[in-house]
């Protein structure tokens, strides 16, 4: 059974491309084309029902960025479910701030290849 990219969520994820934050655009422009690594990300790929911001395929990584919403309690509680969904289905999803990317972007890398060995 394929989990990848449900043909259901298409149009979804197209629009979320569109409307991309900040922190995305500025994380997509390290990540794209191999820029990290030789690493191939894909950016708002979905897993099952769920739509993740970044995936690499090669080490089953998920990049998520949390800006505000994030720090609502039952926000928390959406995203700690949905981990531990991705990690039953041996991916990991590595959870990063927005304010992180903005703002220390070198940190962020550094983080994402400690992932990624």
């Amino acid at each position: 059974m394929n989990i990848h990219n449900k043909q259901s969520l298409k149009e979804f994820r197209r629009e979320l491309r569109q409307k991309t934050t900040e922190a995305e655009d500025v994380l997509w422009e390290h990540l794209r084309n191999g820029k990290l690594n030789n690493l191939k990300f894909k950016r708002q790929h979905s897993i099952g029902n769920y739509i993740v911001d970044f995936y690499c395929a090669s080490k089953k990584l998920i990049i998520e960025l949390d800006g505000e919403v994030h720090n609502q309690p039952e926000q928390k509680e959406k995203d700690v479910l949905r981990d531990i969904h991705l990690k039953e289905l041996n991916f990991y999803a590595l959870r990063i701030t927005n304010d992180k990317v903005l703002f220390d972007i070198k940190f962020v890398k550094g983080e994402i290849m400690k992932h990624t060995k």
